[in-house]
């Protein structure tokens, strides 16, 4: 079956159909990860998005029940070179997959020109259509589509109430996790350094985050732009001195707003497992997984102390692509975020300490105070 990619500059490119039936807009982004295409379908961190995979085939090791990030694909389209649908060991396919689930696919593109072009220009808004829809319709829905900028879509993703989860093992804290759009590798790893995990709605107050005593206050990730999410970033500031806060992607954005800096749009984004990211305290460089279209904006946009609404903060970690922030922390208070993904699934493990560290600290602090 014929499929077509439309972007809004009116750029037509023809492939074959891949998944699911139909048509798809939404934001074309890229990733460079070479495994995990489940993983990264299911991240909820891709709502509102058409994800080109730069690695060149995709599909070649199936889909298994267990390794998804939410209870489905949140990406709106996929964009391949080589779709495959292997199936080995009684997994199910990529493409069945995508067709189960009405994520529409096309392959046959040569997805690195599609990458320079995105990554000299910027992203764009598309269509991937498999459907008969004409061009014309297609580039009119396309310019139709909001921008990213200014989208709030975490209420689109989160859960709508909470869930409490044990510890897996002995349990030593207790963590509350605001859900905007959370992996659920990351809820599983903080349950195994052996947190029990209450995880609020999105929108859930800071009253309410109080309400269930937590030891300490995760902020996940989530897709969408922070700046669109005034009353999430109202309800960080309000927990930030009363609880330890950690914040990772979106969280991260949510917190650095809360203590009053600005975020902006990146032109293309960071999404890969492979993004050099250098530790300044430590000075190790660390290979981190990522998935985020906007970034925290500094004063001079460099490492050092600066002065945030809660008194000076330190910036803990920038990328060495292009030397945005990917970490933060305050210098009288336990409250600290990372921009890339400790947990990675998928990506190396290089970060993944970090999880274990905040629950090692709230822990810690419950002894101290028994």
């Amino acid at each position: 079956m014929t499929a077509r990619l439309v972007l809004e500059d009116g750029t037509v490119l023809d492939g074959d159909a891949y998944g699911a039936a139909g048509t798809a807009v939404g934001e074309l982004v890229f990733i460079t990860s070479m495994t995990g295409y489940q993983e990264i379908v299911t991240d909820p961190s891709f709502a509102g998005q058409i994800i080109t995979f730069t690695q060149p085939m995709i599909g070649n090791y199936g889909v298994e029940s267990d390794a998804s990030e939410s209870g489905g694909p949140q990406a709106r389209a996929v964009v391949v070179r080589e779709g495959r649908n292997a199936a080995p060991a009684g997994r199910t396919g990529f493409s069945d997959w995508l067709a189960e689930h009405g994520v529409v696919g096309i392959q046959g593109l040569d997805t690195r020109m599609l990458t320079r072009q995105l990554r000299d220009g910027g992203t764009v808004r598309a269509a991937v259509s498999n459907d008969g829809t004409s061009v014309e319709q297609l580039l009119a829905a396309v310019r139709a589509e909001p921008e990213m900028a200014g989208q709030a879509l975490a209420g689109a993703v989160s859960r709508s109430e909470p869930e409490q989860l044990p510890a897996l093992g002995a349990e030593r804290a207790h963590v509350a996790v605001l859900d905007y759009g959370v992996k659920d590798s990351i809820v599983r790893i903080i349950r195994e350094c052996g947190a029990r995990v209450t995880v609020l709605p999105w929108d859930a107050t800071a009253e309410q985050v109080l309400e269930v005593d937590p030891d300490g206050v995760l902020l996940g990730n989530g897709p969408g732009d922070p700046a669109a999410l005034p009353d999430c970033v109202g309800e960080v500031r309000e927990l930030v001195g009363q609880v330890p806060v950690f914040g990772i992607c979106l969280g991260h954005q949510l917190l650095g707003r809360a203590l009053g800096l600005e975020t902006f749009k990146l032109r293309f984004g960071h999404r890969g497992a492979n993004h050099p990211v250098l530790d300044l305290e430590s000075g190790r460089v660390l290979v981190t997984a990522q998935n985020h279209g906007f970034a925290v904006r500094v004063p001079d946009d460099g490492g050092g102390e600066l002065e945030t609404d809660f008194g000076p903060a330190r910036v803990t970690h920038v990328s060495l692509y292009d030397g945005t922030v990917e970490g933060l922390a305050l210098l009288g208070l336990p409250v600290s975020s990372m921009q890339f993904h400790p947990e990675a699934s998928p990506g190396p493990h290089d970060a993944r300490m970090a999880l274990e560290s905040f629950v090692n600290s709230l822990a810690e602090a419950t002894v101290a105070q028994a």
